[in-house]
This record gives structure tokens, C-alpha cells and sequence, in this order.
């Protein structure tokens, strides 16, 4: 190993770290830091543009039934990553808006499936759309195929987090 020459104990890239993490790993992380604030923070708008007392977390609660239609209660808390009372709590304040209902499940009386409103999926389509036109512009200058090259190694990496 080759120290970078300043005394710090630092290696150069590919070669690790005292604390044994090497270069690209170091930069993988604090890119991955920078860009998780700025999605919290965006999908924190996106909730507000749905509705104005939306939490944050809401927004990617209503994309899930937008995409995949009804849940339990217990399988969104488990796909969000919060409690039950936290879902509750959200699930109530989203039924309250008029942007879910909830309905029996036919695969089980006893239980019942959340969904989105025809109104729900009017205001999250509305926000969807405005997003992917943000994306489009901020995007252009790239080449198409990079383009679906970040989306697959983002989808990858999203398979990788929810194991």
C-alpha cells in the first residue's frame, strides 16, 4: 500500500483505508448520503404537492397502491419500514383527506386492503408526471441508454436494500 503522500494515513484509490472501507467504497458512500437527503427532501414536496398536510413518508406510501392497488395495513408498514401505530396513524390521516379507503379483503373477510380514491390517484398522478418532466429536463444531455443504465443499477440496488 502507497500512502497518498499527505500523512493521513489515507491510501490511494482501490487500496484501503485504516478503516479498511477502500476509496470507492468511501465515495459510493457519501454520494449515496448526498442523494438520500436530497430524496427525503423531494419526496417530502411531492407529499405536499399531493396535499399540503401530507407527511413526507405518505407520498411513497401512495405510489405503492398506485402501482400495485390494495394492502394490508401491516404489508405497507412493512414496505415503507415503520410501525403498525405509525401506519395507522397514516393510513387514518389519508383516509381522512379522501385518498384512501379502506375495503374488505376478499381473500379474507376478517381483514381489510387499503387503496387509493379515484381522487388519490388523480393527485398522485398529477405529481408523477410533473416528477418525470423534472427528470426529463434535468436528464437531457444524458445519453438514453445511460439513462436505463442508472435506472437498472438503481432498481438493482433497491433489490438489494429490501433483502
Amino acid at each position: 500500500m502507497h500512502e497518498d503522500g499527505n500523512g493521513d494515513g489515507r491510501h490511494v484509490a482501490g487500496q484501503l483505508t485504516p478503516s479498511g472501507a477502500d476509496q470507492e467504497f468511501l465515495a459510493l458512500e457519501r454520494e449515496l448520503t448526498v442523494l438520500l437527503r436530497r430524496a427525503r427532501a423531494s419526496q417530502g414536496e411531492m407529499a405536499r404537492e399531493v396535499h399540503p398536510d401530507l407527511e413526507s413518508a405518505a407520498y411513497g406510501l401512495l405510489v405503492r397502491l398506485d402501482e400495485h392497488g390494495g394492502h394490508r395495513a401491516t404489508e405497507l408498514a412493512a414496505y415503507i419500514g415503520v410501525g403498525k401505530a405509525t401506519m395507522s396513524r397514516q393510513l387514518r390521516a389519508l383516509e381522512e383527506l379522501g385518498l384512501v379507503a379502506r375495503e374488505p379483503d376478499p381473500a379474507d373477510g376478517r381483514a381489510w386492503l387499503v387503496a387509493l380514491t379515484a381522487e388519490g390517484r388523480r393527485r398522485v398522478g398529477k405529481v408523477r408526471e410533473a416528477r418525470r418532466a423534472r427528470y426529463v429536463s434535468q436528464l437531457a444531455h444524458w445519453d438514453r441508454q445511460e439513462v436505463a443504465e442508472l435506472a437498472r443499477l438503481l432498481h438493482e440496488l433497491n433489490g438489494v436494500m429490501d433483502k
